[in-house]
């Protein structure tokens, strides 16, 4: 089932949570909604579930406006971070829980509710802790009984609040999986919440990056890691390089340093400069494509890579995070040689595009 989120506008008393978002989720589609505290993201899915209505805008399942409509009858299963599963309940009677209540008419027949459960309970493979009580369970097993739970009344669409976040990051690592495979098999559309970077790349089909109550990109994990729409989406994900430079005239200057840019920009003045560690050209050896002489602070092999930490000599005050893709170990205080010519320049918010740092001086 599709969702249409259009012109969503939410506030609390003074405070804009929500400006004007608008977003399409295609049938099927597993979604993260990325960003830090505050960002509005929590309060978007819940405006989706009906737990909160937004002061304006419109929300449509597959082409139904269900704005208006209650929470109960939109039919959406959501998961909370904290499980919230019924204590008294055994496992069983916890997943069962939604189909029992259910509309006399609506309700299956006690053998059908039994057939259901058994089955979910094989999917999230908690067959053999049927009768146990939550207080016997593990975090992760607890997580899967409350999905089961979600599950159970068969929603269209899947609705996740942080999911995994009170669990420890192993498990939380094997739920994602088994979370992705269960995806696969069901095909329900899902909107999940997250701060966590890496649960969203690893899970998500598209991942919206909130900020401040706006969207700053949608796009597959894939676009938004190696093409950042914005500024805010640059240093949100990841670890980043950030220097300071000049423009001036047709020279970019950092430090000491200065490179030829072949044109004369509009904007003259103080910019960042970007760089993601793996971006960083390295060398052993001085080259065009690296001429700038840094010295080993820190080396932390990473398996098939080591993460450096290197101080610039001569031409900038501020260590850089760098990484090696080759087997041999440099030494602390160990002279290499990097390369600034991937790099992402921002005047403010602002990318000033066609900068070329290939060519030093």
């Amino acid at each position: 089932m599709s969702i249409d989120i259009a012109n969503i506008k939410k506030s609390f008393g003074r405070t804009q949570v929500l400006n004007d978002i608008s977003l399409d989720i295609p049938s099927g589609q597993m979604v993260a909604l990325l960003g830090p505290s505050g960002s509005g993201k929590t309060t978007l899915l819940r405006i989706i579930a009906g737990l909160e209505h937004q002061n304006s805008g419109r929300i449509s399942f597959h082409g139904t406006d269900v704005s208006r409509m209650h929470a109960r009858d939109r039919k959406v299963g959501f998961v909370f971070q904290h499980y919230a599963l019924f204590r008294h309940m055994s496992v069983f009677d916890n997943i069962a829980f939604g189909l029992t209540v259910l509309p006399r008419r609506e309700r299956p027949s006690a053998s059908a509710i039994k057939q259901k459960v058994t089955k979910l309970l094989e999917m999230v493979q908690l067959s053999h802790l049927a009768d146990r009580y939550p207080a016997q369970l593990s975090g992760g097993q607890k997580q899967r009984v409350a999905l089961a739970r979600a599950l159970a009344v068969e929603p269209q669409i899947l609705l996740l609040d942080e999911p995994f976040g009170a669990l420890d990051a192993q498990v939380r690592k094997e739920l994602r999986r088994w979370l992705r495979e269960l995806h696969e098999e069901l095909k329900f559309t899902s909107v999940f919440v997250t701060h966590d970077q890496e649960e969203a790349m690893e899970v998500a089909d598209r991942v919206v990056v909130m900020s401040q109550g706006n969207i700053e990109q949608v796009d597959t994990p894939e676009q938004v890691w190696r093409e950042p729409a914005t500024r805010f989406v640059l240093e949100f994900l990841g670890e980043v390089n950030r220097l300071k430079g000049v423009i001036r005239g047709s020279q970019f200057h950092v430090g000491a340093h200065r490179w030829p840019l072949g044109f004369t920009p509009a904007h003259q003045g103080d910019v960042d400069l970007f760089l993601r560690p793996w971006e960083v050209d390295v060398s052993r050896r001085t080259n065009l494509d690296s001429p700038l002489p840094v010295q080993v602070l820190e080396v932390s092999p990473r398996g098939h890579y080591m993460q450096l930490v290197v101080q610039p000599l001569g031409w900038y005050d501020e260590p850089l995070t760098v990484v090696l893709k080759e087997q041999q170990i440099p030494q602390r205080g160990e002279r290499l040689f990097v390369g600034l010519q991937n790099a992402r320049l921002y005047e403010g918010a602002n990318r000033i595009q066609g900068v070329d740092l290939a060519q030093s001086a």
